[in-house]
């Protein structure tokens, strides 16, 4: 127990000269991002996912067997939304990659004028479900969002913090535990990283069912703005953090 809290503490504070230096805590923001998204695209947008593919292949695969409720459509445009925003991502981690913080502050930046711009396309809608092209506007938006924070992620590098996919991250606290007990590794870091998940998509079916659509892409556009600020700020730093690991 001791040795998960100090694990949760370092990644929400992590010490001074730490390989990933403030890396974690901004990962485990857009964790949270990614647990509202996924609330938003799934319960109001008609049962797609803009950030978990694996949800969405299999989708597809039940929408082509005749399934009620899903959209072939829908899961094939999220997931083209969200290979475009990877391709992005990718671009602008190749381009960027001698400073890790550079090539958040971008991604961010980008995140963020994505959700804005679904903030201004839900704004005039009533009601928590969209239906026709503007659904499928929004999830263009927040796949492309998605697939850059995916692809960004992806090349920082930053062990069990994906910001997406925990299925890896459960398996791992179970698998690598030791045959006599003994802890996985960053026990404490994977538990923050399901916690945080679980928070999002708590905070955001909630806030979805009593407040809107609009108001839950508002909260999105909450968390991405101080995420997004404080990576340009890190992003003027020359710590030995912003190289690429090794």
């Amino acid at each position: 127990m001791r040795e998960l809290v100090t694990d949760a503490v370092r990644t929400l504070l992590p010490p001074r000269g730490d390989r990933h230096g403030p890396l974690p805590p901004l990962l485990l923001a857009l964790t949270v991002v990614t647990g509202v998204v996924d609330a938003v695209s799934y319960l109001a947008l008609g049962h797609v996912f803009v950030a978990n593919m694996t949800g969405n292949v299999v989708f597809l695969g039940f929408a082509l067997a005749g399934a009620e409720g899903l959209s072939a459509l829908a899961s094939v445009v999220a997931m083209t939304a969200f290979l475009a925003g990877a391709l992005a991502g990718g671009r602008v981690a190749a381009r960027f990659t001698a400073h890790r913080g550079r090539v958040l502050a971008i991604a961010v930046t980008a995140q963020t004028t994505l959700v804005a711009a679904s903030v201004l396309v839900a704004a005039p809608l009533d009601g928590d479900r969209v239906d026709g092209p503007l659904r499928h506007t929004l999830i263009v938006l927040l796949g492309l969002a998605m697939g850059l924070q995916n692809a960004v992620v992806r090349r920082l590098g930053v062990p069990d913090l994906t910001t997406t996919v925990l299925t890896l991250t459960l398996t791992g606290l179970a698998a690598d535990s030791t045959p006599g007990g003994g802890p996985a590794p960053r026990p404490g870091r994977r538990i923050l990283s399901v916690l945080a998940m679980f928070l999002g998509a708590l905070a955001g079916a909630l806030l979805l069912r009593h407040a809107g659509l609009t108001a839950t892409l508002g909260l999105i556009l909450l968390l991405l703005a101080p995420t997004c600020a404080a990576a340009w700020r890190l992003a003027c730093s020359d710590a030995a953090w912003t190289r690429p690991p090794s």
